[in-house]
């Protein structure tokens, strides 16, 4: 697949071109923002401790899991407020559950460029909690199994379920995305559905580009062909967008590696006062593991990024359910290849056209 590159300041800008995304991970500052601002995103970001001390860490780099979850609800499982709900077009706060529907392993070299490795989220695997699934599934199903023993043991605050289901299900997803690449995982951005839209609404919309209209109603999709610009809400329309497009969900991942193209792009013209008033919007929407730390990130910060997606076999049924076939030693050869010899990201030509 085309992948697309360009030019970063800073770790927010990197982060932000790989999450939803995303994206993915909305939470540093621009190069030239004061380090109080810095000191300020460090402390005040949500925590997770889902990553032991003592796992295995990578010696020639740092690999980062960006985990996207379709979830409706705020980090502490609160239901978002009525306006932010209409205005997102992604349906009521009981819907999407806690899969991790955005899987990005952003590969941070020791010198060169980065690479941001797409896994398709109905890829069939081995999960941390027993059993075959998609892998998407590894963090919902963690937290439910994390809930009911806790509620087994008598604990019934709803604030304390939450948190504790959270942490067990980044801990699954983790260690199921990290068996199945065969890469270690030093650290981890989580960001909800809520994220993309503030991003987009941050930056008052991104400019986006189709190779053709395109009109789905359970995404709220309706485009016409050629470059546009989105509200917050067409823009997590469109990086909801999967049926109708040729590619189905890996027409979705270009989609939103678009999104996040035509959002670095955007931030580059960008102020302090927009960056600034973004990282402070991140705070509500973005969790960082314990041991990430931002200040000693930015003194090693990779100056361009390119997006894969790893390979899959086909499609298949199982259970009734569609899923993607994967080679796992093709896949973990692919990673490999990419993480130690990540070609040049191509030109920065503007905003890429999509289908």
């Amino acid at each position: 697949m085309k992948s697309y590159g360009g030019r970063h300041r800073t770790v927010f800008l990197v982060l932000l071109r790989v999450v939803w995304t995303a994206v993915c991970a909305a939470v540093l500052v621009v190069s030239g923002v004061a380090w109080s601002t810095v000191s300020t995103i460090s402390t005040g970001v949500e925590r997770s401790y889902a990553i032991p001390d003592d796992v295995p860490r990578s010696t020639s780099g740092r690999n980062i899991l960006i985990m996207g979850l379709t979830t409706r609800l705020d980090l502490h499982g609160e239901p978002l407020p009525d306006d932010v709900l209409r205005r997102m077009q992604a349906g009521e706060s009981d819907r999407g559950g806690y899969n991790a529907n955005t899987l990005i392993l952003l590969r941070v070299p020791v010198s060169g460029p980065a690479v941001a490795m797409s896994v398709p989220r109905d890829n069939l695997v081995p999960l941390a909690s027993g059993g075959e699934g998609k892998i998407k599934e590894a963090y919902g199903r963690a937290k439910i199994a994390e809930e009911e023993r806790l509620r087994a043991a008598g604990q019934h605050d709803p604030r304390t379920l939450e948190r504790a289901g959270r942490e067990a299900g980044r801990r699954a997803q983790v260690r199921t995305v990290s068996a199945f690449l065969n890469q270690p995982v030093d650290h981890l951005v989580e960001i909800s559905l809520i994220g993309f839209f503030h991003i987009a609404e941050g930056l008052g919309g991104v400019d986006v580009c189709l190779r053709a209209a395109t009109k789905d109603p359970l995404s709220g999709a309706d485009f016409p062909a050629g470059p546009q610009h989105l509200d917050a809400g067409q823009a997590l329309s469109f990086v909801r967008q999967r049926h109708g497009l040729p590619d189905g969900d890996l027409g979705r991942t270009r989609r939103q590696q678009a999104f996040l193209a035509a959002v670095a792009k955007r931030l580059k013209g960008a102020d302090v006062g927009v960056v600034r008033a973004m990282a402070d919007m991140a705070k509500q929407d973005v969790v960082l593991d314990a041991a990430f730390d931002l200040a000693e990130f930015t003194t090693n910060l990779p100056s361009e990024v390119r997006f894969e997606t790893l390979p899959i076999e086909g499609g298949a049924r199982v259970g009734g359910l569609d899923v993607n076939r994967v080679d796992p030693a093709k896949v973990q050869a692919k990673v490999t290849e990419l993480a130690t010899a990540p070609p040049p990201p191509p030109p920065d030509d503007g905003v890429p056209c999509v289908d």
